[in-house]
């Protein structure tokens, strides 16, 4: 049996706890914070990790279109919209339940929403499914045409344009993009570090992160791929993430990770805290507001959404993940039997 790549395993969990983070902060306010702040400066590229790994494992996005097209549909695009419906009604039932206990709504409905981003309100975070299908669809149609891909080394030029235009493409497509970019980014990286030996991998992937350690402080540019938002000096927004995704990456392979109990298994069922995460601390904080309790500036509430999510999600892994309408894990077709 194949052994299971940890080190993508922990750089997954790893982005699945900073976004949690992220927004449990949101919800409780200390995003505004200095010391955040500088979480995020040195963390900003960990959501390009999933289109980066996706690169480096494929070994999918050939063959007949309208199979790969179903297949795609079921894995992502059906969890998209049933887990973010969840969200949908959440929504829907605080929005009736907190306008009479209000004079002024706390949460705003833009009809814009609907159709400009690829959210879900009561369930933010769901964009990411839909450009990770976007940009797997986009893929499987360069790959039709030979040499095609290498158009993707373009692809940052084109999303810091879309950006320069105010993202004007519907439901968050500004930042496919990149995400193509760094999917064959992934594709490139394990192709050349196939051909080096682990002492070569090594040191290479130590002065890719000594450049991105100098280059981030020296010239500081992050990339938002949620927004397809360009901070800082957007040239080394991107070279600092290339720099470091490929550093890290190999760093942790030529070590040959050891699997990482906690963080290992969020990032193999990475999932379940996605697409569960952000409508339970939305349920945490609308009952609160029910309440008449801000958890605004509550570090006490900050700790027991973050216990309900990650133990929540923990327990019912083996569970969520039977239901392929919302986990997206369904069963693959049994070859047929030989004949006699």
């Amino acid at each position: 049996m194949r052994q299971r790549n940890h080190t993508f395993d922990f750089l997954c969990g790893l982005c699945i706890v900073r976004m949690v983070l992220l927004h449990t902060f949101q919800y409780t306010g200390f995003v505004a914070y200095p010391w955040w702040n500088t979480i995020m400066d040195w963390s900003f590229y960990l959501m390009c990790f999933f289109f980066f790994k996706a690169g480096y494992f494929n070994r999918s996005t050939s063959g007949p279109t309208l199979p790969y097209l179903w297949d795609r549909t079921k894995r992502l695009l059906v969890p998209y919209i049933t887990c973010g419906l969840i969200g949908n009604v959440l929504f829907w039932f605080f929005m009736w339940l907190l306008e009479g206990e209000y004079s002024r709504n706390p949460i705003r409905f833009l009809w814009i929403h609907t159709y400009k981003v690829s959210d879900f309100y009561g369930n933010a975070a769901m964009w990411f499914l839909f450009s990770f299908f976007v940009m797997y669809v986009a893929v499987h149609f360069i790959e039709k045409i030979r040499w095609l891909h290498w158009l993707a080394l373009s692809f940052p030029l084109v999303s810091y344009w879309l950006w320069t235009e105010d993202n004007p493409l519907w439901m968050n497509l500004n930042n496919v993009c990149m995400g193509i970019f760094f999917f064959y980014l992934g594709h490139w990286w394990r192709l050349l570090i196939a051909h080096l030996g682990r002492r070569w991998e090594f040191a290479i992937s130590v002065a890719l992160l000594a450049a991105f350690a100098v280059s981030n402080v020296l010239w500081h540019g992050m990339y938002y791929m949620h927004s397809n938002l360009f901070t800082g000096n957007p040239l080394t927004a991107v070279i600092n993430t290339v720099l470091v995704v490929c550093g890290l990456s190999g760093l942790l392979l030529s070590v040959r990770l050891p699997r990482v109990p906690l963080i290992g298994y969020i990032g193999e069922h990475s999932m379940v805290y996605f697409v569960l995460h952000f409508p339970l601390l939305y349920l945490y904080r609308n009952i609160a507001l029910y309440n008449h309790i801000s958890v605004r500036g509550s570090w006490a509430d900050a700790a027991i959404m973050l216990a309900i999510v990650f133990g929540f999600c923990t327990l019912i892994v083996p569970y969520f993940e039977r239901v392929p309408l919302l986990s997206g894990r369904w069963p693959r077709k049994q070859a047929s039997a030989s004949k006699n």
